[in-house]
């Protein structure tokens, strides 16, 4: 088979599609990326805030899209289906149909005049109905493309024959009634399916009174209520009076956990959406009561448990387990739930509001496209992929990723997506990219007096709600040297952008000012936009008034307008004395590091290879495999067997060069040459790479509770496991099993769910109760947190008689032995059953502890010799929770699989697959470029005293001891600043923010004498 294709098709531009468009883009591919709606985005942008952080879901968002839209190998087709898919692996043609858009997209330039005039309204799909759209429409205001597109079915023109009158409106002449639908040929190497979720339309479910009562609503009509671009501005009200809120109830599961409805199936995403909304809703509205009914609060993401735990204390959210069987209106519009109690006591609460927190669902054109694209689905309408091949589907050379084979969230579909592509990439040609040159020359500016142009951003009313933008703006025109200053509602759009663009050349700016969200998240997007401008990127500067204006001061609007002022002068007096900086290249080694050989790194490596790339894998223990030489049951698969052929893999691939029993014991270098220093043994040994992938694992938490190593009858589930392998049972006859949950988790000090705790109960229990029938097993439990698919085992178990009881961290089960002098002996255990309101004991002849994950120890370690950072847990702390979920902030270092967090197998093949997708990112390319801002050294200054050497946490100064001066390496500097801040000879500075810049900014602020001293 001939693997020449260097292009790819990706069906979906959701936030998974626009992930893994953007990793094949930057390996130097093509990208073919088809979406059937009129934007990219997907169901992103419809949300309000993102947990666990409450970030701007758009604002982290916008970025993305537009360095999607603007990567010179992504090219987008909206409003485009898939007609068919024919060929092989490597050679495939894909056949697509671009839908007539009726409006000319060059020609437009998205003024909005059409859709204003335009007499037909119809209900936003993008706002659920809350607001009305003309025939003639945009997604959003920041949908990119930008510009409008016809509704062919409810255009009066397109039905009917009448109206025109967008055409005749358009200054721009850019409607056009006779475009046609096009087909068109691709020749693409893989394709990439990433084409999204439904959420569950609960008007079927009567005793809710969805539509029938106006002041209940999904959870998404809610998110749209909150979103300061929404209908209501963040305002929310009922529908019935126009009136706040007091109290709003949340019903968990609605469309989800339910087998009469054939889905059997936890969406998974649903109870940190409610919890985060409720969270929300009480920052938006002081005083507001708001109750979450749930079944189980399936809270086993990283830091989901610490959100979960901040809304009971913090916001006094209130968690009632309970089902919801009616709802009721009043005369009020208010609304009366009935809801029965664990103890089976009938309840009736009033609330101002209700939101159904509605499950999600296979997207309603997924049979059709597994259709043309003669893939399978599984029982609930999903796409199909194997559990150890989870991004696989069922026809070769066609991969998954997103929700499509599943419900999960943000960060979960992003790493998929990255998954994806290194799966993808087996069937095309990957070369190694060098340096693209500019298309557009970089102005000299220099001799030039500073033209500064500012710009100051509505972001909707999440900055102009608090913020007095208009009057920001009209402050800055009179600063020293600003020739041009204008507000716009999201500067990160597309057109925004655009606008920007086309004043730098109307007004001749050579510095640029950018008031609006955080430089973390928009920096990298505004200097590209700069430079695509003719500017040196690092002539802009930027003045973060939503975190440190509308965020920090929403209750006080005339103080944060005035210290919008401050910021965007003192940006202003910065901008005047910035200077062009010169980026070096950076070349980078195209061999890859991986620190772990347990099922991520094994997995790791694998993809790297396959990619074509030299690996070195390091294990420090003398077997391979980690954890998974553990694990002996996976529901209808065998771990074991994947471990034999991933060893195999690893072991056979001339690619691969496998290091056991191997310490390492220091790591130099930055991306693309890290050195690394390994120890056998017998010698040591240096190794050079451009990339390294930790995946190191993590253990079995040591409890001492519940008598745990006091008796031969007190064993953790890994043992159990081991048990039930070997099938060495206590040689006493058994009656009744016991297991535990959350056993050293969910508590002070260690504040996260272990995650497959869950899982591996019932799939143990489940893989026992098989064999014994006839034996007992009781479950004591928190929450069943059995998320995904993993829910059809969880009611498996249960119908064969598994006893479930649920219990508080308040009342811990009690565990002691019926013959205190013998460690043999029989239990008992002793837990509060609130069912039957009253303790029941249980004589059991084997108690079983699902114990805690932990981070390894030597994470520490490994951490300061790269530069990466924990999190409080000791697990590695990735760059962005959503959007950067398996990079660190250090370039070309990147985390898989447990060492990031306790995950499932399939999660950690997948996290290391997407590890190896993003490392490709950069081991594709021959040279890199530096950042500008790095440390310089005045060598007249210099003393040589090495103070800044020592205090370089990137080892990035050194002391030539021959001239007595420091020396910085370039590549190696972050521009952290640690060292100008130290040097006692003021003989550092930092480029981009140097003594004359800050002293400038300092100067411009007019101190307040707060004090009154």
């Amino acid at each position: 088979m001939s693997l020449k294709s260097r292009s790819v098709m990706v069906v979906g531009a959701g936030i998974a599609g626009i992930q893994a468009s953007l990793d094949l883009a930057e390996m130097g591919l093509d990208v073919h990326l088809v979406e059937e709606s009129a934007t990219i985005g997907g169901r992103m942008p419809q949300l309000d805030k993102t947990f666990p952080t409450n970030d701007c879901s758009m604002c982290i968002l916008a970025p993305k899209m537009s360095e999607c839209a603007r990567h010179p190998n992504i090219t987008i087709h909206i409003k485009s289906s898939v007609a068919e898919v024919t060929g092989n692996p490597g050679d495939f043609t894909a056949k697509i149909v671009e839908h007539a858009k009726y409006v000319d997209p060059v020609k437009c330039v998205a003024c909005g005049l059409c859709e204003e005039k335009c007499p037909v309204k119809v209900d936003d799909e993008f706002d659920m109905g809350l607001r009305k759209r003309g025939a003639i429409s945009r997604s959003f205001l920041q949908s990119i493309p930008s510009e409008y597109t016809i509704d062919e079915e409810r255009c009066l023109y397109l039905t009917k024959g009448v109206c025109r009158i967008c055409e005749k409106v358009c200054p721009a002449g850019a409607i056009n009634y006779e475009d046609k639908d096009i087909e068109i040929e691709l020749n693409v190497g893989s394709v990439i399916l990433a084409s999204g979720i439904d959420t569950f339309n609960p008007i079927g479910f009567g005793h809710f009174g969805y539509k029938r009562y106006p002041n209940v609503v999904t959870s998404l009509d809610f998110e749209r209520m909150l979103s300061a671009s929404g209908p209501f501005g963040g305002h929310v009200v009922r529908a019935s009076d126009n009136i706040e809120p007091k109290s709003i109830a949340f019903i968990q599961c609605v469309g989800s956990r339910d087998e009469s409805i054939d889905h059997n199936y936890c969406s998974s995403a649903c109870c940190m959406f409610a919890i985060k909304e409720a969270i929300i809703a009480k920052e938006h509205m002081k005083g507001l009561d708001s109750s979450i009914f749930y079944m189980d609060i399936r809270a086993f993401g990283k830091d989901f448990d610490k959100y979960y735990e901040k809304a009971k204390g913090q916001y006094g959210v209130q968690f009632i387990k309970s089902k919801v069987s009616e709802i009721r209106e009043l005369e009020n519009g208010s609304l009366s739930l009935r809801h029965v109690l664990e103890n089976g006591k009938i309840e009736f609460t009033e609330f101002d509001m209700v939101v159904l927190s509605v499950g999600l669902q296979p997207r309603e054109n997924i049979t059709k496209l597994a259709k043309k694209l003669d893939i399978k689905l599984n029982e609930f309408g999903f796409c199909r992929s194997d559990t150890f091949e989870p991004l696989k589907t069922s026809r070769e050379g066609i991969y998954v990723c997103g929700a499509m084979n599943g419900p999960r969230d943000i960060p979960e579909s992003v790493t998929t997506a990255s998954g994806a592509v290194a799966e993808a990439v087996k069937y095309l040609r990957l070369d190694r990219q060098e340096i693209i040159e500019k298309k557009i020359p970089e102005k000299d500016i220099v001799g030039d007096r500073p033209r500064v142009g500012t710009f100051v951003c509505h972001c909707g009313i999440n900055i102009a709600g608090v913020v007095d933008v208009k009057d920001v703006a009209e402050y800055a025109k009179d600063l020293p040297n600003v020739e041009h200053s204008e507000d716009l509602m999201y500067a990160c759009s597309q057109d925004c952008m655009n606008t920007i663009k086309q004043r730098i050349e109307e007004h001749d700016l050579n510095r640029i000012v950018i008031a609006a969200c955080t430089p973390r998240t928009h920096e990298p997007l505004f200097r590209d936009m700069v430079s695509e401008a003719g500017l040196n990127p690092y002539l802009f500067e930027m003045a973060n008034i939503r975190d440190q204006c509308s965020w920090a001061h929403m209750n006080e609007p005339e103080l944060a307008t005035e210290k919008s002022k401050d910021l965007m002068n003192m940006g202003v007096a910065k901008a005047r004395e910035l200077a062009p900086l010169e980026r070096l290249p950076i070349e980078i080694n195209p061999k890859a590091l991986v620190i772990g050989a347990g099922l991520a790194g094994m997995t790791a490596a694998e993809a790297l290879a396959d990619a074509g790339h030299e690996v070195f894998l390091i294990e420090k223990e003398a077997e391979l495999g980690g954890n998974l030489r553990n694990i002996y049951f996976a529901f209808d698969k065998d771990p074991q067997e994947l471990l034999a052929e991933k060893i195999k893999n690893v072991t056979k691939n001339k690619l691969i060069q496998l290091y056991k029993s191997t310490q390492i014991e220091k790591i130099d270098g930055y991306v693309g040459n890290f050195i690394t220093t390994l120890k056998t043994e017998k010698d040591e040994q240096t190794l050079e790479h451009g990339i390294v992938i930790i995946a190191t694992g993590a253990e079995e938490h040591k409890t001492k509770e519940y008598l745990y190593g006091k008796s031969s009858r007190i064993i953790t589930q890994v043992e159990f496991e081991e048990m039930l392998h070997t099938q060495q049972f206590p040689k006493q006859k058994m009656k009744n099993i016991v297991m535990i949950q959350c056993v050293g988790s969910r508590e002070e000090d260690k504040m996260y769910c272990s995650r497959v705790c869950c899982t591996k109960a019932v799939k143990n229990a489940l893989t026992f109760k098989k064999r014994f029938p006839n034996i007992n097993i009781y479950v004591a439990y928190r929450d069943i947190r059995t998320y995904g698919f993993r829910e059809k085992y969880y009611t498996e178990l249960r119908d064969l008689g598994t006893m479930f009881v649920h219990y508080d961290l308040d009342k811990k089960p009690e565990v002691t032995l019926v013959e205190e002098w013998n460690p043999d002996s029989q239990l008992n255990v002793t837990v509060f059953d609130p069912i039957i309101d009253k303790e029941i004991e249980v004589k059991a002849d084997l108690l079983v502890l699902a114990t805690a994950i932990d981070a390894k120890k030597e994470n520490i370690d490994l951490g300061r010799m790269l530069k990466v950072s924990l999190n409080t847990d000791g697990m590695f702390l990735e760059a962005h929770v959503k959007l950067r979920p398996v990079d660190f902030a250090t370039d070309g270092v990147f985390v898989a699989g447990l060492a990031h967090t306790p995950k499932d197998m399939d999660e950690s093949m997948t996290q290391a697959k997407a590890a190896a997708s993003r490392a490709l990112t950069f081991l594709n390319k021959k040279a890199i470029l530096a950042e500008g801002t790095i440390c310089e050294v005045n060598d007249n200054r210099c003393t040589g005293c090495g103070y800044c050497e020592q205090i370089c946490a990137y080892n990035a100064i050194e002391v030539d001891l021959e001239k007595e001066i420091a020396i910085v390496n370039e590549a190696l500097c972050k521009g952290c600043g640690a060292c100008v801040a130290s040097c006692r000879c003021g003989a550092l500075d930092l480029r981009g923010f140097s003594n004359e810049q800050l002293f400038s900014a300092f100067d411009a602020l007019d101190m307040v004498d707060i004090l009154g001293d």
